[in-house]
């Protein structure tokens, strides 16, 4: 069976199955938005590219901020020699992250492992939670039950979410056999984002049944793409950051 095969038909399976999680972390996403709350989304390495689907995208969300590592170094004054891959297994380096950003009490947060088990995550998770706000966890429910936690509580990320969005997985996230043993082509950044645009999409609808008016991005590159998304951005003053 060809990867493209492979990933479709988990991207069926996921979308099916995970339909009625995805409604109720969509509903956290409207209860938040319409008490002034943003959508602050976290990931590290290949999952802050999930992250990314969430925040600041066209025909997305504007009410909504991107939390990464990076941010020691673009908003608390670290040097970049701290970005290390071993960073993101550090539990200290979440209180760090979370009070460098703009955070209210109506946000709600959804963070992005496909392990779950990284200290960084897991810390930064117990913070959200102590905090009251609501929490969206996706990631891989094979992969992580398979692991042992690395954060000292020994908790992983999905003990702690109100709302767990399993990508479908496998354990080890590649999804084609090797001769003689191993695997390639991963697959869990392809499905983490599916459930991140369908968290999304279905909030706007959820809204859009309330009679509201979603605020959108459109896109940069459209004739009064800019202008548009500048009104809206003006909104959330100092609520939402656009750091590289």
């Amino acid at each position: 069976m060809t990867y493209a095969s492979k990933v479709l038909g988990l991207a069926q399976r996921v979308a099916e199955s995970q339909s009625e999680p995805v409604s109720r972390a969509a509903a956290l996403f409207v209860t938040s938005i319409r008490a002034g709350g943003v959508v602050n989304a976290f990931g590290s390495g290949h999952s802050e590219a999930i992250a990314m689907e969430i925040a600041g995208r066209a025909g997305g969300l504007v009410p909504s901020n991107r939390l990464t590592p990076r941010d020691l170094v673009l908003y608390g004054g670290e040097p970049p020699s701290v970005l290390t891959p071993e960073l993101e297994r550090d539990p200290a380096v979440a209180q760090r992250i979370y009070d460098l950003a703009p955070v209210e009490p109506a946000d709600v947060f959804v963070l992005v492992s496909s392990s779950g088990v990284n200290g960084t995550v897991v810390e930064l998770a117990t913070i959200v939670k102590d905090r009251g706000h609501p929490l969206i966890a996706i990631t891989s429910v094979q992969h992580s039950t398979r692991m042992t936690s690395r954060h000292p509580s020994g908790r992983k990320l999905l003990d702690l979410a109100d709302v767990v969005l399993d990508n479908g997985a496998p354990y080890g996230d590649a999804v084609l056999d090797l001769p003689g043993g191993g695997s390639y082509g991963a697959v869990s950044t392809i499905t983490s984002a599916l459930l991140a645009q369908m968290v999304v999409t279905e909030a706007v609808d959820q809204l859009v049944a309330l009679g509201e008016t979603p605020p959108i991005y459109l896109s940069a590159n459209v004739t009064g793409g800019d202008e548009h998304n500048q009104a809206l951005e003006s909104r959330y003053a100092g609520r939402i950051r656009r750091g590289s």
